[in-house]
């Protein structure tokens, strides 16, 4: 069995751990950050956030020509530090949260996939935590 390529993508929120952490997993969070460009959005989101829990996140163009649930099982959640799923085509995604002074890590690793370059999936899913970033930095200020 040929082993999948993994890509890995990162960024610093400057927002608590604590912080960061409620902003990735709460549903009413992910439809503010969960698409990679203003032409997409995430108008629902239903989060099951618990080993063997499932989730779905609908990802739609704004103009409503194309749209997709994105949707995987967890299989690890270690509080507050990592989060391990499979999405429904069996690839892995490894997420990481660590404490960076007064800001949070968050790295991600998923097993690319064979439709789409390695770089226009690694751009797609570093869009969709840039705008992660935004978000859990903008609820600091808000």
């Amino acid at each position: 069995m040929k082993e999948k390529v993994k890509i890995t993508v990162a960024v610093l929120v400057d927002v608590p751990l604590k912080d960061a952490w409620e902003s990735f997993i709460g549903e009413d969070c992910v439809v503010h950050w969960n698409f990679a460009s203003d032409d997409w959005h995430c108008p629902w989101a239903r989060n099951d956030f618990r080993v063997g829990g499932e989730f779905v996140y609908r990802m739609e163009a704004r103009d409503g020509s194309f749209g997709f649930d994105f949707e995987g099982t967890y299989q690890a959640i270690e509080d507050r530090k990592r989060i391990a799923y499979v999405m429904g085509d069996d690839r892995r995604v490894e997420l990481s949260f660590t404490q960076d002074g007064d800001s949070t890590r968050v790295v991600e690793t998923f097993e690319a996939e064979g439709q789409n370059s390695l770089e226009l999936q690694r751009q797609g899913w570093q869009a969709i935590l840039d705008n992660f970033k935004k978000y859990a930095e903008s609820k600091k200020k808000g």
